[in-house]
C-alpha cells in the first residue's frame, strides 16, 4: 500500500506555470503513477500517466505541449510541470497510483485501474 500527498497547486494568471509533486509514503519502485482533475461540474479527467523508471508516458491530447510528467525515484516523487496554463486547466488535481511498472495502456485514464489516490490539490488559473 502507498499514501500519496500531492503539492503545488494555487493560484496562477493564464501564461504562468506551476509544478505539482506527488509524494508518496514509500518506494514507487513498481508503481505507475498517473495525474487526474476535475473542474466543478465535470467528470474526473486522467491527463497523464508514467510508468515505472519512466519508460512509457501517456500524456492527453489537451496538455500535450503544455505538461510535462516526470518522476524521482530517490526521493519517492512524481511530478507535474504545468506550463502555459489556460482558465480551462483550473481543476482539482490528484495523482493516482497503479500497482503496476506499467501505465494502463490506452486506459490510463480510466480511475478505476488505479489503486492509490492522494487527496488532491487546487489549481486555478484567472484570465
Amino acid at each position: 500500500q502507498v499514501q500519496l500527498v500531492e503539492s503545488g497547486g494555487g493560484l496562477v494568471q493564464a501564461g504562468g506555470s506551476l509544478r505539482l509533486s506527488c509524494a508518496a509514503s514509500n518506494s514507487l519502485e513498481y508503481y505507475s503513477i498517473g495525474w487526474f482533475r476535475q473542474a466543478p461540474g465535470k467528470e474526473r479527467e486522467g491527463i497523464s500517466c508514467i510508468s515505472s523508471r519512466a519508460s512509457a508516458i501517456w500524456m492527453t491530447d489537451s496538455v500535450k505541449g503544455r505538461f510535462t510528467i516526470s518522476r524521482d525515484d530517490d526521493k519517492n516523487t512524481v511530478y507535474l510541470q504545468m506550463n502555459s496554463l489556460r482558465p480551462e486547466d483550473t481543476a482539482f488535481y490528484y495523482c493516482a497510483a497503479v500497482a503496476s511498472v506499467a501505465c494502463p495502456g490506452i486506459y490510463y485514464s480510466d480511475a478505476a485501474r488505479y489503486d492509490f489516490w492522494g487527496q488532491g490539490t487546487q489549481v486555478t488559473v484567472s484570465s
